[in-house]
């Protein structure tokens, strides 16, 4: 009698562990990218448009924390723009970031102050940027570059 209560309370255990194993493996759903607004990438010398954007806007405050984290894919017409309530020393890290990112920064009027290329994935090194800026605009690796972008070119949106 007493290896059967013994036996029961093993397998119940045992039970026990593989139903709570497969509800926590459900939480694994892609984030999804989610259009909210139209952005043009402008040459200031020129003003001819570089390039239009689908722009994802993070503008409260676990939107600005959470950013692109955990997303494992980006078009090249996407970008996510950070809204700051005003100018200031901006610096970004990619802790929890799978992807690679180019990172603009913008003044109030959309100005580009600075960016940085390629920041790499999952690296928590501050990325700061080159003075006051109220935006920051990221869009994947290597697009800054192949757009020809400066500083003083102009980021737009609707």
């Amino acid at each position: 009698m007493r290896n059967s209560i013994f036996t029961i309370l093993i397998a119940a255990i045992a039970l026990t562990g593989c139903r709570d194993e497969k509800s926590t493996s459900l939480s694994t759903d892609e984030i999804s990218f989610s259009k909210e607004a139209t952005g043009y990438l402008i040459k200031k010398a020129t003003r001819d448009t570089i390039q239009t954007l689908e722009v994802e806007i993070a503008d409260t405050d676990y939107d600005i924390q959470t950013g692109l984290m955990y997303r494992t894919s980006m078009n090249n017409d996407q970008a996510m723009l950070f809204v700051f309530k005003e100018e200031q020393e901006l610096s970004f890290y990619m802790k929890n970031t799978q992807i690679a990112l180019d990172i603009i920064y913008l003044k109030a009027d959309g100005t580009i102050v600075s960016f940085v290329e390629n920041a790499k994935p999952m690296d928590e090194t501050l990325l700061p940027s080159a003075g006051p800026a109220q935006y920051a605009l990221e869009i994947k690796a290597g697009l800054a570059e192949k757009w020809g972008l400066d500083v003083g070119d102009v980021f737009v949106w609707e």
